[in-house]
């Protein structure tokens, strides 16, 4: 697969919209602002969740948040994916009955923004996953896939107030989305992997978001040995990763970051002193999007 098979689009006009104010000095300004729209998703006439999204890539988070949640099993044949803007949904449809019905019943909220959910049985795969043990990640790949995703054209960089989420393999990115919610931009990801028949044994998974416990078990679930994120960990991630094996890597800006779950993973084969002082500052411009 290509590079930056995907990528974001800032100049999509559907994403962003330009808004007049003032800064601090009162003087006049324009801005862009992101552009979130509700997307409702069924399952089978059955409706599941309405999200807030940027509203591209609809199929894709359809897919991902019902694998990621389990509504949708390794055997249930989808038989199509259906999305109306104007009516802002998207239907997913299987040859047979699954068995979301249970899953309704046990939803509760979680610290996500943007609506995120998980449902009572969201651990039901996570102690039976087995992450490769001998996937590595070189600090060389880290460095420059943190190059190429700060520098990359994104919403981030245009307007803000958005989380992305990349999925890598070597120092290659192969898929780079965004939108309002990290949990949206994860799902994304697993309905991209999904569509294109990826394995997840030897990617690397880079997000702008927080590492939480529900990150880290998305990406177990994905089969993804190795997460990164250029902002902080919460316990119970750490927690979680450790038990499962996966390699957790925080506050990576620059040539800087921190391990705190799987480091017998990491090749240290390139110089940090090397880091372009351009990478540094891209990091440092990244922390506004923390949470």
């Amino acid at each position: 697969m290509q590079e930056f098979a995907v990528r974001p689009d800032p100049t999509d006009p559907r994403l962003t919209r330009r808004v007049h104010g003032h800064d601090q000095d009162g003087a006049p300004v324009e801005a862009s602002v992101v552009v979130e729209r509700p997307l409702t998703l069924f399952l089978n006439g059955q409706e599941i969740v309405t999200m807030m999204t940027i509203g591209d890539h609809p199929d894709w988070l359809a897919i991902g948040y019902l694998r990621n949640q389990h509504m949708l099993r390794p055997e249930d044949e989808l038989i199509g994916v259906d999305h109306d803007d104007e009516t802002g949904t998207v239907v997913v449809r299987t040859r047979t009955r699954t068995n979301f019905e249970e899953k309704l019943r046990k939803k509760t909220l979680t610290s996500g923004c943007a609506q995120g959910t998980v449902f009572g049985d969201l651990m039901e795969r996570f102690d039976s996953v087995s992450l490769p043990a001998d996937a590595v990640l070189r600090t060389s790949w880290l460095y420059r896939l943190m190059h190429k995703i700060n520098t990359a054209p994104s919403l981030y960089l245009e307007a803000g107030a958005i989380h992305g989420c990349a999925l890598c393999q070597q120092d290659r990115v192969l898929a780079y989305v965004e939108d309002v919610g990290r949990h949206n931009a994860i799902d994304k990801i697993a309905g991209f992997m999904f569509a294109h028949g990826l394995e997840g044994g030897d990617k690397i998974f880079y997000t702008t978001g927080r590492l939480t416990s529900e990150m880290v078990i998305k990406c177990v679930q994905m089969g993804i040995p190795i997460l990164v994120s250029r902002s902080g960990f919460t316990a119970w991630g750490v927690d979680l990763a450790r038990q499962a094996g996966l390699t957790l890597i925080g506050r990576a800006r620059g040539a800087r970051f921190l391990v705190l779950s799987g480091a017998q993973r990491i090749l240290r084969d390139a110089d940090a002193r090397m880091v372009a002082e351009s990478d540094r500052g891209a990091g440092r411009k990244g922390a506004e999007a923390d949470g």
